[in-house]
């Protein structure tokens, strides 16, 4: 099989249902997603210790959540059900509560770093939500379901709080920002 197809030569390339331009924000949206889940790779490669099995195995199963979202998105009109479930969400949501209560409990922002294995987990992180954003510009121009949307708003949540557990069990504190207020009363989240 040849890795070149020379038809995107013009600019265009191919989504399902037809062709549009590659800087179209449906390409934009789903290549950002591919460019996170390369992130995701990355900060899986740092995590073969036996501490951090639960985290390993929920990133690899997010790799292919996020091919799934990948492909919902690069429909040119919806058909049939999401390769990306509704339940995909829920255990984000779990899984984000269970490192919320491991990790020490948040009252001010903090720097993204510590480990390399949670700083690239904070550079997924910020992929998730430009993923996120452009997602939220591809709804206005196109007919998109919310679950895509719905996922990479948790994933981003789950990147925050799994990256903060991984420096937890490293022993590593979290960074303050130092001119931070408190901020975080009661609930600990990573972002909005």
């Amino acid at each position: 099989m040849k890795l070149y197809t020379k038809t995107g030569d013009k600019g265009k390339t191919h989504v399902i249902g037809g062709r549009v331009d590659k800087d179209d924000i449906r390409v934009q949206c789903y290549g950002t997603i591919d460019e996170l889940n390369s992130f995701i790779g990355l900060a899986l490669a740092e995590l073969e210790d036996e501490r951090f099995r639960d985290i390993g195995s929920e990133l690899l199963k997010i790799q292919h959540e996020l091919f799934d979202c990948g492909s919902d998105l690069a429909y040119l009109s919806p058909n049939g059900e999401n390769k990306l479930k509704e339940d995909a969400i829920g255990f984000l949501e779990e899984r984000i509560d269970a490192y919320s209560a491991e990790a020490p409990e948040l009252k001010k922002f903090i720097l993204p770093g510590g480990s390399k294995a949670s700083a690239y987990m904070h550079v997924a992180r910020t992929v998730a939500r430009r993923a996120e954003r452009l997602a939220v510009a591809l709804m206005k121009a196109a007919d998109l379901r919310e679950t895509p949307l719905r996922y990479l708003n948790r994933l981003s949540d789950y990147l925050f709080a799994a990256a903060r557990v991984i420096n937890f069990r490293m022993n590593i504190k979290d960074v303050e920002y130092e001119r931070s207020a408190i901020v975080f009363k009661g609930k600990q989240r990573g972002g909005n």
